[in-house]
C-alpha cells in the first residue's frame, strides 16, 4: 500500500489500528457517559455511541482474525 520511507503499511496493519482506534473510542465513550451529570441528554448520547462504537470494534476484530488465519 503505502512504502512511505520504506516502510509498506499493509491491510492488515490498517484493520489493526481501526480496531485499536474503535476500542479506545468505546472506553472514551463510556467514560463520558458516566462522568457527565449536568446533562442526561449528552450522557445517553455518549452511551449509545459507545455501543455504536463496539459493534465497530468487533467487525474490525473479526476481519483481523480472518485474516490472522491465512
Amino acid at each position: 500500500m503505502n512504502d512511505k520511507h520504506g516502510i509498506k503499511i499493509t491491510t492488515r496493519d490498517r484493520l489493526l489500528r481501526a480496531w485499536e482506534n474503535s476500542t479506545e473510542l468505546v472506553r472514551d465513550f463510556e467514560c463520558y457517559s458516566q462522568e457527565i451529570k449536568d446533562d442526561e441528554k449528552v450522557a445517553k448520547i455518549f452511551a449509545e455511541y459507545a455501543k455504536d462504537e463496539g459493534i465497530h470494534a468487533s467487525k474490525f476484530l473479526e476481519i483481523l482474525n480472518d485474516y490472522e488465519e491465512k
